[in-house]
């Protein structure tokens, strides 16, 4: 029986695009995807699925058997805007499913695991401009807490027991086929939908709140290239800085306005721009460019032009 890929948490943002990228490369039976809910039809219908619960350490061991699954990408996780308003069960399943995932690769059910990381791991202390990989780290969310908490268990469970597991901490991820998942960041998608509904949109961000950020398809690369590349290649076994472009609310509404000349763009800041103001502001992601060759490719035109075309697609609008 061939070794396949378990991808849980596969009906998220990130996930759907990943499940149907590793489908595309491994072949579409290769890879099982996996979450709580059903996904989008294009991930159901291409290939076998799950229904998983990713704190289930039971129901997890059973697919991994089943299938025999070696490599698991686990990225079910409560974002950081959803785990404030629930921070207890935002920890127990951001920590216990990445507990789960370590101990089956410690025992060696599994070979290599991916887990993404995230900017909420830096805080108010840590430098804001071109954040280094090795720097302060003092989070204020309970998904930076997490996630911080996680990288320290996945450097230990690699030092101690050998595990393979690969991670790099996403910036705030841009796409138009998945809606957002209750992310700090999500205005960056939200502002792309407003602006070809109501061309106008209303920032919960400030319009100075610099962060940085990355289209889908460039995430996609990075997590397919890490995973790709030799062992010996991968030399932080926390997680790794990743960058493509900063930008703020202000700068991304002027770029929309090459497209939509009456675009307008007010702000309303909400409890969101708290956390925005503790994280970087751009990234130094040197040592994933140095170690395994990481390299976007969208810079901020591509990715607006991109977006809007998307977006326009999707709600039947024109895009001159």
């Amino acid at each position: 029986m061939a070794e396949k890929i378990l991808v849980i948490g596969a009906c998220g943002q990130i996930g759907t695009e990943l499940t149907l990228k590793l489908r595309e490369i491994h072949g579409n039976d290769q890879v099982v995807a996996s979450d709580i809910r059903e996904g989008v039809d294009e991930l159901m219908q291409s290939g076998p699925f799950e229904i998983l619960n990713a704190t289930d350490e039971v129901h997890i061991r059973q697919i991994i058997e089943t299938y025999n699954i070696r490599e698991v990408y686990l990225m079910a996780a409560m974002l950081s805007a959803t785990a404030e308003k629930a921070p207890k069960k935002a920890w127990d399943l951001n920590m216990n499913s990445l507990f789960h995932i370590l101990d089956m690769a410690k025992e060696g059910l599994i070979n290599k695991i991916f887990w993404p990381s995230s900017i909420a791991v830096f805080g108010p202390t840590t430098p804001k401009d071109n954040t280094p990989q090795i720097t302060a780290m003092e989070p204020t969310t309970v998904y930076g807490i997490s996630k911080q908490t996680g990288e320290r268990w996945c450097e230990y469970y690699h030092q101690k027991f050998g595990v393979d597991v690969r991670s790099i901490r996403y910036p705030g991820i841009i796409s138009y086929k998945t809606l957002p998942g209750g992310g700090t960041t999500d205005y960056a998608i939200e502002i792309f939908h407003e602006a070809l509904k109501q061309n106008a949109y209303t920032s919960f961000l400030d319009k100075d709140a610099a962060l940085p950020m990355m289209y889908m398809d460039d995430a996609i690369k990075a997590t397919v290239e890490i995973m790709q590349a030799p062992s010996e290649t991968i030399k932080v076994r926390s997680s790794y800085n990743l960058a493509a472009i900063s930008f703020t609310p202000e700068i991304l509404a002027a770029n929309i306005s090459k497209h939509l000349p009456d675009f307008k763009i007010s702000y309303d800041p909400d409890f969101r721009q708290a956390i925005a103001a503790s994280w970087p502001s751009s990234i130094d992601d040197s040592s994933a460019r140095q170690d395994w060759g990481w390299d976007h490719e969208f810079d901020l035109d591509k990715m607006t032009e991109t977006m809007l075309k998307g977006v326009g697609q999707t709600t039947e609008q024109p895009i001159k």
